[in-house]
């Protein structure tokens, strides 16, 4: 991987460009600075999450989770930040899949659409689960155009079903239950 920044503060970027893992540079908004930012965004609201209030039974756990899960979006970032380069593997998304079927497991099927929200952890990961499919759409958007390995977009996908599930897991296990929508037809509000 590339040098690590010792000098944060470098002004290369002021023209609205910026240098990728391989030298090369492209402007700010280029479809793969904006898949490394929605990344990078998805890890800092993971961070938050992770200053959550847990159920006592499920912290740890869960604390460890994330950790890994952060670990695995550094990674993504990374192979997003070098064209051509891997760094997330298959194991890494086969573990999201583990988790998925352990805790899925634990929670009653669903009859209804649910609405985010229930304790704030649970609300928190709804969040992460919001950025990540937008990670996701980023992801995709730069496949269009410019070759990609499988393993980023797949992580992003099970990511955000493992985050659904784990904020129905956080709400049932605080006692709480999840916030079903209600269809509420009829006329519309009035101003």
């Amino acid at each position: 991987m590339g040098n690590r920044l010792s000098k944060i503060a470098t002004r290369t970027g002021d023209a609205g460009m910026t240098g990728l893992g391989d030298g090369s540079r492209v402007e700010k908004d280029h479809l793969r600075v904006c898949a490394m930012g929605d990344v990078d965004e998805l890890n800092s609201e993971i961070g938050v999450l992770m200053t959550e209030e847990m159920p006592a039974d499920l912290q740890n756990a869960f604390r460890e989770l994330f950790l890994r899960v952060q670990h695995d979006l550094f990674d993504l970032g990374g192979e997003l930040c070098i064209p051509n380069y891997t760094l997330l593997k298959p194991e890494q998304v086969a573990q999201l899949d583990i988790w998925l079927d352990q805790y899925n497991k634990t929670l009653p099927p669903l009859t209804e659409f649910i609405l985010p929200g229930g304790t704030r952890a649970a609300a928190q990961a709804h969040v992460c689960r919001t950025v990540c499919r937008r990670a996701e759409r980023s992801i995709v958007r730069l496949g269009w155009v410019e070759p990609l390995h499988e393993a980023p977009r797949q992580y992003v996908n099970r990511l955000s079903d493992l985050l659904f599930v784990l904020a129905r897991v956080l709400n049932r296990v605080s006692g709480g239950q999840d916030v079903l929508w209600k269809n509420q037809s009829g006329p519309p509000l009035s101003k």
